[in-house]
């Protein structure tokens, strides 16, 4: 009797766990949506990975996505004026690493958010000469060409990644879910390790005049940083190679490798700030530079249509 009793007490239990993994929901191997902002967070940087995939590529190989991964441009237009760089063999190499690894930033990007097509980007010299122009406050002659040898492609290439950067530093705070944060942490970390090595590369020849012009390496960054501050708008947020010391680390030196705040962390920029930036026009409504008809995305469309 009592085995009996255990029997029936065993298939009973059998039956309930059987019934329970029937009304359990069906599991499924696809990842959890991603909060809406997060979604709108995670795609406005796609604009500057666009950018700098573009630069780097055409750099190194004298073409671009269009040839390496043109499913990642989802249709969208060409850059204008991209040529391929007269680079030394070190230089082709190191910018040829960089253009791998933003072809898979967005590859990373576009798995984990729909994304858009590639907007249309000027890399031209012309669009260069303007910004480097705008940055000492005169007409460079001649104009500033960054395709023409190795030195002028690392200090364009000063201009590109850093603006990123600071992108990601301020929007984590406001990622919520952890798949978000690990996305943005390891984004963060490539596109630093890339503005670290331009701007030691700069560094270790900073009194060196950029020939044919009157200005030295140091003083092409500095001026460049200044540029990006004042459209920017927010202050203090972009640094040169070099600084007087009350602005460097411990306000102890002048050696200035990575850009940084009074307790050496890294700057943040939003949204706003980086659109002033790229567009050349501070003004986050105003496209331009390297954005001729603006940049795409829930973010940046929002401030074109607000026009």
């Amino acid at each position: 009797m009592a085995f009996s009793n255990l029997t029936s007490t065993f298939f009973t239990s059998i039956l309930l766990l059987l019934f329970l993994l029937c009304t359990l929901p069906p599991h499924s191997s696809e990842p959890a949506p991603l909060p809406k902002l997060d979604v709108d967070l995670l795609e406005f940087p796609l604009n500057l990975e666009y950018l700098e995939a573009e630069f780097f590529l055409w750099g190194s190989f004298g073409y671009g996505l269009d040839k390496v991964a043109p499913n990642l441009t989802k249709g969208g237009p060409p850059p204008i004026g991209a040529t391929k760089a007269n680079l030394d063999p070190l230089t082709r190499d190191i910018i040829t690493q960089f253009a791998y690894q933003e072809v898979g930033h967005l590859r990373a990007i576009q798995k984990s958010v729909p994304g858009f097509p590639r907007p249309l980007l000027d890399l031209s010299s012309e669009n260069f000469a303007k910004v480097m122009n705008s940055a000492f406050g005169h007409k460079l002659e001649p104009p500033f060409d960054p395709y023409a040898n190795t030195l002028n492609y690392l200090l364009a290439s000063y201009v590109v990644p850093y603006v990123g950067l600071t992108g990601y530093v301020g929007a984590n705070p406001h990622l919520t879910a952890p798949d978000s944060r690990r996305l943005v942490a390891g984004l963060l970390g490539v596109e630093s390790g890339q503005d670290a090595i331009i701007r030691t590369i700069l560094y270790e020849q900073a009194n060196k005049k950029v020939d044919p012009y009157p200005h030295t390496i140091s003083e092409f960054t500095n001026n460049i940083s200044q540029l990006r501050n004042r459209l920017g708008g927010i202050g203090i947020k972009d640094e040169g190679i070099t600084v007087p010391p009350t602005l460097g680390s411990e306000r102890k030196i002048s050696g200035n490798l990575l850009a940084s705040d009074q307790f050496s962390l890294s700057f943040d920029r939003t949204p706003q700030e980086i659109l002033r930036i790229v567009y050349s026009s501070g003004n986050e409504k105003s496209p331009g530079g390297f954005f001729p008809k603006g940049a795409d995305g829930k973010i940046a469309r929002s401030y074109l249509h607000s026009t």
